[in-house]
């Protein structure tokens, strides 16, 4: 089969990078959809922006490379359309609670048609055609959450839920799909499917119980369920709970606990840290006492000591100071807004969310960041007595480093001059 890949040219803020070179599940979502792929394609084309369709006669899968899709959507998907046997385009009902609650908000990558929306996703048995037929797979979406919390934080019966998909496709239009498709559609995800395999494989739920026994281990803490890598140093006083997965030359220390969550290579995770349904990239140095929860960073990135972040975005090679906090909910119950894949404020459609941070950023020390908000690539917040609540989104143009008489040491590969540009 050939894999056609079309181009989504959009700038993902506040990264200022497309979807495809930004990370989700610790991988380049190009390199995921390869991944994910290459059981069925042998060929690859890939478009420009304008290039023309290829007219080839042959069975194709085309995508947006926008799209964050895993395993099982993509298996159903491929078994559904060639059970058919004829051009087909993924499709979801208005209804489906996972697509309404989680994917659709602030995107603007689906094209409505009747009750059901269309995703950039299409199978051709023998070349492109006009009239594909929409195809619907099933999310099987659980609700999974926090119930009975005070109802200002959720719903009006208290509630706290997410609705987690067991097969997940999304198209990464804002940060806030980033955060869905890692922890929601991610790790989230991960620990719903080994609910299901447990409940309805007998013969896996026999092996995960007999490998807890044998090690003398709860079945969280068993081997079967939580993947180490290798020459990690993981002190016996630490806690991991699975579904996990730690990456090679990991060193966790004492009193740090890691449950449900993707642990990238080379992280450094210091004494009681706390890690919770969150993914970690690669070269992350987490210093003692740091919390995340529902958070993911890319690679390179450090958050200091004391600092918490809940249901956030941090972008590559960035530092968060020390007992920095990011607030996750509104005091006054007004709705949450988030960037859309157009740059406009839109209702988030989530109670409690965290912020986002680009890529390159270096956050000063005890900073207050109000709940959605952004800071873009390459920007400097120096901790002041002016400043210490960030309470709008953060441009380029306001990063600190330019009004320092050192600024120019500040490297900024997401934001060149246009002497740069004009000389490339």
């Amino acid at each position: 089969m050939r894999r056609v890949i079309l181009p989504a040219p959009k700038l993902i803020h506040p990264f200022g990078e497309p979807a495809r070179d930004l990370r989700i599940h610790n991988e380049v979502l190009y390199n995921l959809q390869e991944r994910v792929l290459s059981k069925y394609t042998t060929e690859t084309s890939e478009l420009r922006v304008g290039e023309n369709f290829p007219q080839m006669h042959e069975e194709m899968i085309v995508y947006r490379n926008n799209l964050f899709f895993d395993q099982g959507y993509i298996d159903t998907f491929i078994e559904m359309a060639r059970g058919h046997g004829r051009a087909c385009r993924a499709a979801f009902r208005v209804e489906e609670p996972a697509f309404k609650e989680h994917a659709f908000p602030l995107s603007t990558s689906y094209t409505p048609a009747g009750n059901l929306y269309l995703a950039d996703l299409w199978y051709y048995p023998h070349g492109p055609v006009a009239d594909a037929r929409p195809l619907i797979v099933n999310m099987e979406a659980k609700e999974v959450g926090y119930y009975s919390v005070p109802t200002y934080m959720a719903s009006d019966s208290g509630d706290l839920v997410f609705h987690v998909p067991v097969r997940s496709l999304i198209a990464i239009d804002s940060w806030v799909h980033i955060f869905i498709a890692d922890v929601v559609f991610g790790v989230f995800s991960s620990g719903v499917k080994v609910e299901k395999r447990l409940e309805e494989d007998l013969k896996f739920k026999i092996k995960v119980l007999s490998k807890a026994l044998f090690e003398g281990r709860q079945v969280l803490e068993c081997s079967e369920l939580v993947q180490i890598g290798k020459n990690c140093t993981i002190d016996p006083k630490a806690v991991i709970h699975g579904p996990t997965i730690i990456g090679d030359d990991v060193t966790i220390g004492a009193g740090a606990v890691v449950e449900n969550s993707i642990i990238g290579n080379k992280v450094n995770i210091s004494q009681d840290v706390q890690v919770m349904l969150s993914v970690v990239g690669d070269g992350t140095f987490l210093p003692f006492k740091a919390a995340l929860f529902m958070t993911s960073i890319m690679e390179n990135s450090m958050v200091a000591q004391n600092t918490c972040l809940q249901m956030c975005v941090i972008g590559r090679n960035t530092f968060i100071g020390a007992g920095s906090t990011f607030t996750d909910y509104n005091l006054i119950p007004a709705p949450i807004r988030a960037m859309d894949g157009n740059g406009e404020l839109k209702n988030a459609n989530r109670p409690v969310l965290g912020g986002c941070v680009g890529h390159n950023c270096r956050i000063g020390s005890g900073m207050i960041v109000y709940p959605a908000r952004t800071i873009e690539s390459d920007v400097i917040l120096a901790a002041t007595k002016d400043r210490r609540l960030i309470d709008k989104n953060i441009s380029f143009e306001e990063s600190d480093h330019h009004g320092l008489r050192l600024g120019h040491l500040h490297e900024t590969p997401y934001h060149k001059d246009e002497d740069e540009i004009e000389s490339w």
